[in-house]
């Protein structure tokens, strides 16, 4: 098979996995009117999604190196299809325990298609098109955030979302059916998620595309370690790049529904502000689109530096003003999210050669920026409110500006020592 159709095979990965993590800001309004939690309570959804990334990714590096990349993808869609069908026994108690637990499940697989499937798209190719490749397949990560919950938001949502007061009102039978109603509406979602995701792994394992175990530590007779790759500073300042930007995109995207639904912001009920959270990882789509071509003609560090500014502003207007201002300032951040992580995953794999599986571990193992950042936002809007909370990502993306302008360069001396992966091409000349 063709790189081009090996691309589009994986592409087709990315969306799925992409519109799986949106539907977690669909859940964290559900769970917390269900089980009537405060904001820091109900981001152990995304804590716990996240922090599967952390404890998951040098195992999925171990899986990759042994068994390559397809075999690894494979694997991945079927943890993750195991994962979702968790949610029916979680919703039959109902048992936030067991969502948690199913999450957990889920999001390892993901973890692993992530351990994979950005350095598989990245290699697909010359080296100098990378962060173009990635920003493309990563568009259609962002369709696929753009579509789950604007088409299976609403079934998760389908019945009002009462608020604390109102389910305190009830007596305690009337409490136990609403609760028992409402977490029952994420079965069949779920369920169509999970045969879907098992589907995929079939398609997947029919399809002949590059395997590329040459590309990973089975390829190379030396034993590299994950001290070898953070040796490598661009490395070491993607990871926390990673971390931050995932954390910032996460914590904003986690608290969109509850924010607009507030009555100085956009006064929305939660059902309405789903449909609001389009905009945001659609924005974040059609600025990959655009991103993928302008990486063909300027400076992918230039245009991250740019992005991140653009963003923090955004973030600065949307805490200072009400109204329309606010709602659209916060939605209009995912437009400037979308060349970030891409962006920061090639350039902190650029030229490593053998070493990209491990440093693609320690990348993806970053991605528990999204499992902290919103705990802290979380904590703070229980303090100092929603609103004013949204300095926490602000300052996610300063620290980007610098990455983008300075962390991230490699010095000459490091392109000379960089290794080179079978099938990669020329170095390009050293960036200063």
């Amino acid at each position: 098979m063709s790189n081009s159709a090996a691309l589009a095979v994986v592409s087709l990965i990315f969306f799925t996995w992409g519109g799986l993590t949106s539907l977690n800001d669909v859940l964290i309004p559900h769970l917390k009117a269900v089980f009537s939690m405060s904001y820091a309570q109900t981001m152990l959804i995304q804590f716990t999604f996240f922090g599967a990334y952390f404890l998951m990714s040098l195992p999925s590096g171990a899986i990759v190196a042994r068994i390559g990349y397809k075999a690894s993808i494979v694997t991945g869609l079927v943890v993750a299809a195991i994962g979702a069908a968790m949610f029916y026994p979680a919703a039959r108690l109902p048992s936030y325990g067991m969502f948690l637990s199913a999450l957990f499940v889920l999001a390892s697989g993901i973890t692993l298609l992530q351990v994979a499937a950005n350095p598989y798209i990245s290699l697909l190719g010359r080296p100098e098109t990378s962060h173009s490749r990635l920003n493309l397949a990563q568009a259609l990560n962002s369709l696929g955030t753009t579509l789950f919950p604007l088409l299976i938001g609403p079934l998760i949502l389908i019945g009002a979302v009462l608020g604390a007061d109102e389910i305190a009102a009830m007596g305690a039978a009337e409490q136990a059916a609403y609760r028992a109603a409402e977490a029952r509406s994420v079965e069949i979602p779920y369920l169509m998620l999970s045969a879907g995701l098992l589907l995929m792994a079939v398609f997947v394992l029919t399809m002949r595309i590059p395997p590329l175990r040459e590309a990973t530590e089975a390829g190379d007779d030396a034993h590299h370690t994950y001290a070898e790759a953070l040796g490598h500073r661009h490395v070491r300042w993607g990871v926390i790049g990673i971390f931050l930007y995932v954390g910032a995109e996460v914590s904003i995207g986690s608290f969109l529904i509850n924010y607009m639904a507030e009555p100085e912001i956009g006064g929305l009920s939660e059902a309405a502000a789903s449909r609001f959270l389009a905009f945001y990882w659609g924005g974040a789509m059609v600025g990959r689109f655009i991103g993928a071509a302008l990486m063909t003609r300027f400076d992918a560090r230039r245009l991250l530096a740019f992005a991140a500014i653009m963003s923090a502003l955004l973030l600065v207007t949307t805490m200072s003003t009400t109204g329309a201002l606010a709602m659209w300032s916060a939605l209009a951040v995912g437009l400037f999210n979308s060349i970030m992580f891409p962006t920061i995953f090639t350039t902190a794999i650029e030229r490593l050669g053998t070493l990209t599986s491990k440093a693609s571990s320690l990348l993806v193992m970053a991605i528990v920026g999204g499992a902290i950042i919103p705990l802290i936002q979380g904590a703070l809007a229980d303090v100092i409110g929603i609103q004013l909370a949204f300095a926490v990502p602000a300052v996610c993306y300063v620290y980007i500006v610098w990455y983008a302008l300075r962390g991230s360069r490699l010095s000459a001396a490091e392109y000379a020592d960089a290794p080179v992966a079978p099938g990669t091409g020329p170095r390009p000349p050293a960036m200063h």
